[in-house]
């Protein structure tokens, strides 16, 4: 058996404003582009709300509470055993002045509907087909699928 690679654990957090039914967005260029929602790894000691909150923070400018946990994706690589989770938080308190890009890209807010009618190609990579099901569907709590580096083709995901 090959060399176990360490666990990558990142968030992502849905920051919603109930006034205006908008959601805080990011237009993603750093690692991985397309439009998403703030996120990013978790640093030892830390917990993954807390990790989340802090991620929020730095990339938004924003300071968020009350989070609330939507599920965990989970990537398995093929060829090296590498693993990635995603926790995954939404929360519609927040406080705090908006800034208007950081080393990640842009923020803004938008309406959810036209964040959900947006072209495959301005979103990150999975965010409509797998990101976006576990922060709106309460029913469904957990994405996982193994992909491979050598392979083009979509990962197929299995939702629990």
């Amino acid at each position: 058996m090959g060399r176990k690679l360490p666990l990558e654990q990142t968030n992502m957090c849905m920051v919603a404003d109930p006034a205006t039914g908008k959601v805080l967005v990011q237009k993603r260029e750093k690692y991985w582009t397309g439009y998403a929602f703030p996120g990013g790894h978790v640093e030892v000691g830390e917990s993954f709300a807390d990790s989340a909150i802090r991620e929020v923070q730095e990339e938004t400018g924003l300071t968020v509470t009350n989070l609330h946990f939507c599920g965990i994706i989970h990537w398995d690589c093929l060829d090296d055993g590498e693993q990635y989770q995603v926790y995954l938080y939404k929360t519609t308190d927040f406080s705090g002045e908006l800034l208007e890009r950081t080393d990640e890209g842009a923020v803004f807010w938008m309406d959810m509907q036209e964040l959900q009618n947006q072209p495959d190609d301005k979103l990150a990579p999975y965010f409509r087909r797998v990101y976006l099901r576990l922060f709106l569907d309460d029913s469904v709590w957990e994405a996982h699928t193994a992909w491979s580096k050598t392979d083009t083709g979509e990962s197929v995901f299995e939702f629990r």
